[in-house]
Protein backbone atom coordinates (compact mmCIF):
# COMPACT_ATOMS: atom_id res chain seq x y z
CA UNK A 1 0.00 0.00 0.00
CA UNK A 2 1.00 3.59 -0.51
CA UNK A 3 0.87 6.39 2.66
CA UNK A 4 -2.10 7.42 0.97
CA UNK A 5 -4.24 3.74 1.25
CA UNK A 6 -2.73 3.46 4.73
CA UNK A 7 -6.36 2.53 6.78
CA UNK A 8 -6.97 5.35 9.74
CA UNK A 9 -5.32 4.56 13.05
CA UNK A 10 -7.44 3.26 15.34
CA UNK A 11 -8.87 6.04 18.06
CA UNK A 12 -7.46 5.50 21.85
CA UNK A 13 -9.52 2.65 23.11
CA UNK A 14 -10.59 1.17 20.02
CA UNK A 15 -10.48 -2.40 19.05
CA UNK A 16 -6.88 -3.15 17.50
CA UNK A 17 -6.86 -6.01 14.55
CA UNK A 18 -4.28 -7.58 12.51
CA UNK A 19 -3.46 -4.88 8.80
CA UNK A 20 -4.10 -6.94 5.90
CA UNK A 21 -2.32 -5.46 3.35
CA UNK A 22 -4.27 -7.97 0.82
CA UNK A 23 -7.68 -6.34 1.85
CA UNK A 24 -6.82 -3.15 1.06
CA UNK A 25 -9.59 -1.51 -1.59
CA UNK A 26 -10.83 -5.44 -1.62
CA UNK A 27 -14.76 -4.86 -2.81
CA UNK A 28 -16.88 -6.42 0.75
CA UNK A 29 -20.49 -6.53 1.19
CA UNK A 30 -21.84 -7.92 4.51
CA UNK A 31 -25.37 -8.60 5.08
CA UNK A 32 -26.65 -7.75 8.05
CA UNK A 33 -24.23 -5.22 9.06
CA UNK A 34 -25.83 -2.49 10.85
CA UNK A 35 -26.12 -4.41 13.99
CA UNK A 36 -23.96 -6.37 16.20
CA UNK A 37 -21.49 -8.79 14.51
CA UNK A 38 -22.69 -7.25 11.31
CA UNK A 39 -21.22 -3.80 12.60
CA UNK A 40 -18.26 -5.16 14.13
CA UNK A 41 -17.28 -6.79 10.44
CA UNK A 42 -18.44 -3.27 8.74
CA UNK A 43 -15.90 -1.65 11.00
CA UNK A 44 -12.67 -3.90 10.63
CA UNK A 45 -13.22 -4.07 6.88
CA UNK A 46 -13.07 -0.46 6.73
CA UNK A 47 -10.50 0.28 9.21
CA UNK A 48 -8.61 -2.69 6.53
CA UNK A 49 -9.21 0.20 3.98
CA UNK A 50 -11.50 -1.90 2.27
CA UNK A 51 -14.60 -0.42 -0.33
CA UNK A 52 -17.52 -2.02 2.59
CA UNK A 53 -21.17 -2.31 1.39
CA UNK A 54 -23.52 -3.58 3.65
CA UNK A 55 -27.29 -4.31 3.43
CA UNK A 56 -29.72 -4.19 6.43
CA UNK A 57 -33.51 -3.26 7.29
CA UNK A 58 -32.61 -1.67 10.60
CA UNK A 59 -32.11 1.84 8.48
CA UNK A 60 -31.76 3.87 11.65
CA UNK A 61 -28.71 1.96 13.07
CA UNK A 62 -27.48 1.23 9.53
CA UNK A 63 -27.26 5.13 8.92
CA UNK A 64 -25.47 5.84 12.32
CA UNK A 65 -22.87 2.98 11.86
CA UNK A 66 -22.30 4.22 8.08
CA UNK A 67 -21.81 8.19 9.38
CA UNK A 68 -19.43 7.06 12.34
CA UNK A 69 -17.49 5.96 9.56
CA UNK A 70 -17.53 8.37 7.16
CA UNK A 71 -13.41 9.38 6.69
CA UNK A 72 -12.67 5.74 6.93
CA UNK A 73 -10.37 5.86 3.78
CA UNK A 74 -13.67 4.21 1.73
CA UNK A 75 -16.90 5.70 3.66
CA UNK A 76 -19.13 2.23 3.76
CA UNK A 77 -21.55 2.32 1.85
CA UNK A 78 -25.10 0.88 3.56
CA UNK A 79 -27.90 -0.04 1.19
CA UNK A 80 -31.53 -0.63 2.73
CA UNK A 81 -32.57 -4.37 1.82
CA UNK A 82 -34.99 -6.81 3.09
CA UNK A 83 -32.90 -10.68 2.33
CA UNK A 84 -36.25 -11.96 2.12
CA UNK A 85 -36.99 -10.11 -1.11
CA UNK A 86 -35.64 -11.63 -3.65
CA UNK A 87 -36.00 -8.96 -6.44
CA UNK A 88 -34.33 -6.33 -4.17
CA UNK A 89 -31.27 -8.38 -3.10
CA UNK A 90 -30.83 -8.48 -6.33
CA UNK A 91 -31.41 -4.91 -7.00
CA UNK A 92 -28.86 -4.64 -4.39
CA UNK A 93 -26.40 -6.45 -5.46
CA UNK A 94 -26.93 -4.73 -9.51
CA UNK A 95 -26.12 -1.28 -7.69
CA UNK A 96 -23.31 -3.02 -5.97
CA UNK A 97 -21.92 -4.31 -9.37
CA UNK A 98 -22.76 -0.79 -11.69
CA UNK A 99 -20.70 1.27 -8.53
CA UNK A 100 -17.96 -0.81 -7.54
CA UNK A 101 -17.83 -4.13 -10.17
CA UNK A 102 -17.02 -7.57 -9.13
CA UNK A 103 -17.59 -8.13 -5.57
CA UNK A 104 -14.26 -9.82 -4.10
CA UNK A 105 -15.58 -10.68 -0.37
CA UNK A 106 -19.18 -11.70 0.53
CA UNK A 107 -20.15 -11.84 3.98
CA UNK A 108 -23.54 -13.71 4.66
CA UNK A 109 -23.96 -12.51 7.89
CA UNK A 110 -27.70 -12.08 8.50
CA UNK A 111 -29.80 -14.45 10.56
CA UNK A 112 -32.57 -14.05 13.05
CA UNK A 113 -32.33 -16.57 16.28
CA UNK A 114 -35.92 -15.64 17.31
CA UNK A 115 -36.96 -18.83 19.77
CA UNK A 116 -40.17 -20.61 19.26
CA UNK A 117 -41.88 -23.90 20.41
CA UNK A 118 -42.44 -26.83 18.33
CA UNK A 119 -46.20 -26.24 18.69
CA UNK A 120 -46.05 -23.02 17.65
CA UNK A 121 -44.21 -23.60 14.01
CA UNK A 122 -46.71 -23.51 11.37
CA UNK A 123 -46.06 -24.21 7.23
CA UNK A 124 -45.92 -20.18 6.99
CA UNK A 125 -43.45 -19.87 10.05
CA UNK A 126 -41.35 -22.41 8.81
CA UNK A 127 -40.74 -21.10 5.22
CA UNK A 128 -40.10 -17.44 6.54
CA UNK A 129 -37.42 -19.00 9.47
CA UNK A 130 -35.87 -21.02 6.29
CA UNK A 131 -36.00 -17.59 4.37
CA UNK A 132 -34.28 -15.29 6.84
CA UNK A 133 -31.70 -17.93 7.84
CA UNK A 134 -30.63 -20.01 5.05
CA UNK A 135 -32.19 -19.15 1.77
CA UNK A 136 -30.55 -15.47 1.52
CA UNK A 137 -26.92 -17.14 2.14
CA UNK A 138 -27.31 -19.11 -1.35
CA UNK A 139 -28.74 -16.26 -3.28
CA UNK A 140 -26.48 -13.68 -2.51
CA UNK A 141 -23.38 -16.31 -2.88
CA UNK A 142 -25.37 -16.95 -6.42
CA UNK A 143 -25.32 -13.03 -7.61
CA UNK A 144 -21.64 -12.83 -6.72
CA UNK A 145 -20.20 -15.90 -7.89
CA UNK A 146 -20.09 -15.10 -11.96
CA UNK A 147 -17.84 -12.33 -11.40
CA UNK A 148 -15.47 -13.76 -8.92
CA UNK A 149 -15.16 -16.81 -11.35
CA UNK A 150 -14.68 -14.60 -14.17
CA UNK A 151 -11.56 -12.57 -12.28
CA UNK A 152 -10.32 -16.11 -11.00
CA UNK A 153 -10.54 -15.47 -6.90
CA UNK A 154 -13.03 -14.64 -4.34
CA UNK A 155 -13.93 -15.46 -0.47
CA UNK A 156 -17.36 -16.70 0.47
CA UNK A 157 -17.93 -16.53 4.32
CA UNK A 158 -21.37 -17.99 5.45
CA UNK A 159 -22.16 -17.55 9.23
CA UNK A 160 -23.70 -20.19 10.92
CA UNK A 161 -23.77 -21.16 14.56
CA UNK A 162 -22.22 -23.10 17.89
CA UNK A 163 -26.02 -23.61 18.74
CA UNK A 164 -26.73 -27.01 16.42
CA UNK A 165 -23.68 -28.66 18.09
CA UNK A 166 -25.27 -28.19 21.53
CA UNK A 167 -29.15 -28.19 21.15
CA UNK A 168 -30.02 -25.59 22.94
CA UNK A 169 -33.66 -24.93 23.96
CA UNK A 170 -36.48 -23.40 21.67
CA UNK A 171 -34.18 -22.86 18.20
CA UNK A 172 -35.41 -26.23 16.40
CA UNK A 173 -35.95 -24.31 12.89
CA UNK A 174 -33.22 -21.60 13.65
CA UNK A 175 -30.53 -24.79 14.18
CA UNK A 176 -31.99 -26.98 11.45
CA UNK A 177 -30.91 -23.84 9.10
CA UNK A 178 -27.64 -23.40 10.62
CA UNK A 179 -26.61 -26.93 10.31
CA UNK A 180 -28.05 -26.25 6.64
CA UNK A 181 -25.63 -23.13 6.34
CA UNK A 182 -22.74 -25.72 6.87
CA UNK A 183 -23.65 -28.07 3.93
CA UNK A 184 -24.16 -25.10 1.75
CA UNK A 185 -20.70 -23.97 2.79
CA UNK A 186 -19.02 -27.38 1.74
CA UNK A 187 -20.89 -27.60 -1.11
CA UNK A 188 -20.20 -24.05 -2.60
CA UNK A 189 -16.48 -24.47 -1.50
CA UNK A 190 -16.53 -27.97 -3.95
CA UNK A 191 -18.09 -26.41 -6.99
CA UNK A 192 -16.44 -22.92 -6.85
CA UNK A 193 -12.82 -24.14 -5.81
CA UNK A 194 -11.99 -24.49 -9.46
CA UNK A 195 -12.40 -20.91 -9.84
CA UNK A 196 -9.77 -19.95 -7.14
CA UNK A 197 -13.48 -19.13 -5.20
CA UNK A 198 -12.67 -20.26 -1.33
CA UNK A 199 -16.05 -20.78 0.69
CA UNK A 200 -15.45 -20.90 4.74
CA UNK A 201 -17.85 -20.82 7.35
CA UNK A 202 -18.03 -18.72 10.90
CA UNK A 203 -19.48 -20.08 13.98
CA UNK A 204 -19.72 -17.74 16.94
CA UNK A 205 -20.88 -18.86 19.98
CA UNK A 206 -22.50 -16.76 22.96
CA UNK A 207 -21.70 -13.08 21.99
CA UNK A 208 -22.09 -10.56 23.72
CA UNK A 209 -24.19 -8.24 21.39
CA UNK A 210 -26.83 -5.77 22.73
CA UNK A 211 -29.68 -8.30 21.61
CA UNK A 212 -28.08 -11.58 22.99
CA UNK A 213 -27.36 -9.53 26.56
CA UNK A 214 -30.97 -9.49 26.65
CA UNK A 215 -31.21 -12.73 25.73
CA UNK A 216 -28.95 -13.94 28.56
CA UNK A 217 -29.79 -11.26 30.37
CA UNK A 218 -29.98 -12.94 34.41
CA UNK A 219 -26.86 -13.93 35.99
CA UNK A 220 -27.73 -17.75 36.65
CA UNK A 221 -27.49 -17.83 32.52
CA UNK A 222 -24.46 -15.62 32.58
CA UNK A 223 -22.90 -18.25 35.04
CA UNK A 224 -24.26 -21.53 32.65
CA UNK A 225 -22.24 -19.74 29.41
CA UNK A 226 -19.54 -19.00 31.07
CA UNK A 227 -19.21 -22.47 32.66
CA UNK A 228 -19.32 -24.66 29.50
CA UNK A 229 -16.88 -22.20 27.68
CA UNK A 230 -13.18 -23.39 28.06
CA UNK A 231 -11.93 -19.82 28.53
CA UNK A 232 -13.61 -17.65 30.71
CA UNK A 233 -15.09 -14.29 29.85
CA UNK A 234 -17.59 -13.46 27.14
CA UNK A 235 -16.56 -13.00 23.55
CA UNK A 236 -17.62 -9.54 21.48
CA UNK A 237 -18.63 -9.16 18.19
CA UNK A 238 -15.00 -7.81 17.81
CA UNK A 239 -13.27 -11.83 18.60
CA UNK A 240 -15.69 -12.75 15.23
CA UNK A 241 -14.79 -9.74 13.23
CA UNK A 242 -10.93 -10.79 13.63
CA UNK A 243 -11.67 -14.08 12.23
CA UNK A 244 -13.51 -13.05 9.26
CA UNK A 245 -10.26 -10.84 8.34
CA UNK A 246 -8.29 -13.13 8.29
CA UNK A 247 -10.75 -15.59 6.49
CA UNK A 248 -10.80 -13.26 3.98
CA UNK A 249 -7.19 -12.46 3.11
CA UNK A 250 -4.80 -13.79 1.27
CA UNK A 251 -3.36 -14.92 4.90
CA UNK A 252 -5.73 -17.85 4.40
CA UNK A 253 -5.20 -18.53 0.74
CA UNK A 254 -5.53 -22.39 1.47
CA UNK A 255 -7.96 -22.92 3.75
CA UNK A 256 -11.80 -23.53 2.24
CA UNK A 257 -14.91 -25.20 3.18
CA UNK A 258 -14.36 -25.64 6.49
CA UNK A 259 -16.02 -24.57 10.18
CA UNK A 260 -13.86 -21.98 12.02
CA UNK A 261 -15.49 -21.39 15.23
CA UNK A 262 -15.10 -18.62 17.72
CA UNK A 263 -16.61 -19.89 20.61
CA UNK A 264 -14.17 -19.55 23.60
CA UNK A 265 -14.28 -22.99 23.66
CA UNK A 266 -18.01 -23.90 24.38
CA UNK A 267 -18.37 -27.73 25.04
CA UNK A 268 -21.50 -27.80 27.02
CA UNK A 269 -24.79 -26.57 26.75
Amino acid sequence: MTASQQPPQSAPGAVEHAIYPSLAGKRVVVTGGGTGIGAALVTAFAEQGAQVFFLDIAEEESRALAASLKDSVHAPVFLPCNLLDLDALAAAFARIGESAGTVDVLVNNAANDDRHTMADVSPAYWDERMAVNLRHQFFCAQAVAPGMRAQGRGVILNFGSISWHLGLPNLTLYMTAKAGIEGLTHGLARDLGAHGIRVNCILPGAIRTPRQTRLWHNPEEEAKILAAQCLPGRIDPHDVAAMALFLASDSAGKCTGRNYYVDAGWLGA
